[in-house]
């Protein structure tokens, strides 16, 4: 596929990706389809199914996935970015681009609560919000694409300030109790008057994550009415077990569950979520950059820690991660194997010398699958991942 200099392909070129031993959607109504082949147009993909029924001719680039899996790329929903490929958390280079190697394509900022000397005053927050809106559109590395700008909610704040936000191309608000709106009444009434410009928010829930934050728990949770419930499972300190089942009970919003929280309570919430048949709602994230370091495989162990413990089916549990996420986060052109969505898509097989009999069984028992290419927008940008074990099986470019 052509590449223009900016690292994007160029719009028109063609590439088949053929033999594709299993393809997980993300859809949660069809997680596996019947196809062994995706057709891509430019950054899209513009066909899926089975090779004989496809036309394949004139295609600029062919990979032979040689049997191996394709997955969407995967979306992590609650990151904390700063400025660049640096967290101030950590003191630590380059996390987001290792993030990327454990399949991550997508990343939604949480609110940039870890800048250093964050202001809290109106005019400092919107031009904080705007400029990471801006830098990070602009700033992909490795092609990551980075959903930033989600500004932590304060006093004050007015109809027309949420308004002006949207209207300078912010589209996330920050976790409600990280800043100093941390009661209900306010706390709704801001979620409401962001809902109505488009922008979807989330709301912190369980103990203090750091300085300034609040313990926010059921009553507050379920009054603010956010679109997601973030970190149910605890960021990184959950909520009392009463309280975590009224979220779950008495709210219809998305349920995160991270990989940074309290990993019994995860599990409850997923039990709780397929007993009432609302699977539909969980949605996961890392909450990283935190005090419990980066995890570039943060979203791939959180896949595996729910389909090994949880009791959902493997290609059920990246659902969480892809479409779910995509659907909640308003992301119409991403996180499903779909004709007219992004070619973002993720090579992956069962890890060399571990137990199961294929990538499902596999991971059903615990074990981490080994990414072996990862795409882009219909551009290559990594081969074998340098985080996960070795796939056994690996895409080869056969043409170009």
């Amino acid at each position: 596929m052509s590449v223009e200099p900016n690292g994007l392909a160029v719009a028109g070129d063609k590439l088949v990706i053929r033999n594709i031993g299993l393809l997980l959607s993300g859809d949660l109504a069809n997680p596996i389809l019947d196809a062994d082949t995706i057709v891509c147009t430019g950054e899209r993909i513009s066909a899926v199914g089975k090779a004989a029924d496809l036309n394949l001719e004139g295609a600029k680039t062919i990979i032979d996935a040689q049997g191996c899996v394709v997955t969407p790329g995967l979306i992590d929903n609650h990151v904390h970015p700063v400025a660049g490929d640096w967290t101030p958390r950590q003191n630590q280079m380059g996390w987001l681009d290792s993030t990327l190697h454990g399949g991550v394509t997508t990343v939604i900022s949480a609110g940039e609560a870890h800048y250093p000397g964050r202001p809290r005053d109106l005019v400092g927050i919107k031009a904080l919000a705007i400029a990471a809106q801006r830098s990070f559109a602009n700033f992909r590395p490795s092609g990551m694409k980075i959903i930033a700008g989600a500004p932590v909610l304060e006093h004050g704040m007015t109809e027309d300030y949420f308004r002006e936000l949207a209207e300078a191309g912010v589209t996330l608000i920050g976790e409600v109790g990280l800043g100093g709106v941390k009661d209900g009444p306010t706390g709704r009434q801001m979620i409401a008057w962001a809902r109505k410009y488009g922008m979807t928010s989330m709301t912190h829930t369980g103990g203090p994550s750091i300085p300034g934050s609040g313990r926010i728990g059921a009553d507050v949770v379920l009054e603010v009415d956010a679109d997601v419930i973030a970190h149910v499972n605890g960021g990184p300190t959950a909520l009392p077990d009463d309280e975590i089942i009224r979220v779950c009970e008495e709210s219809t919003r998305a349920l995160e569950i991270v990989h940074n929280g309290n990993l019994r309570t995860g599990l409850m919430v997923l039990k709780i979520a397929q007993e009432r048949g609302e699977l539909a709602r969980v949605i996961v994230g890392t909450d990283g950059p935190a005090g419990s370091g980066v995890q570039p495989l943060g979203i791939l162990r959180t896949i595996t820690m729910l389909a090994s413990l949880g009791g959902v089916a493997p290609e059920v549990a990246f659902c969480f991660a892809t479409g779910n996420i995509a659907r909640v986060r308003k992301l119409d052109d991403r996180g499903l194997v779909a004709a007219g969505r992004a070619a973002d898509l993720v090579f992956m097989d069962q890890a060399l010398g571990g137990g199961g009999k294929d990538f499902l069984d596999s991971i059903t028992m615990g074990n981490l699958p080994g990414i072996g290419m990862i795409m882009v927008d219909g551009v290559v940008r990594t081969g074998r991942s340098r985080n996960t074990p070795p796939a056994a099986r690996v895409p080869e470019t056969v043409a170009a």
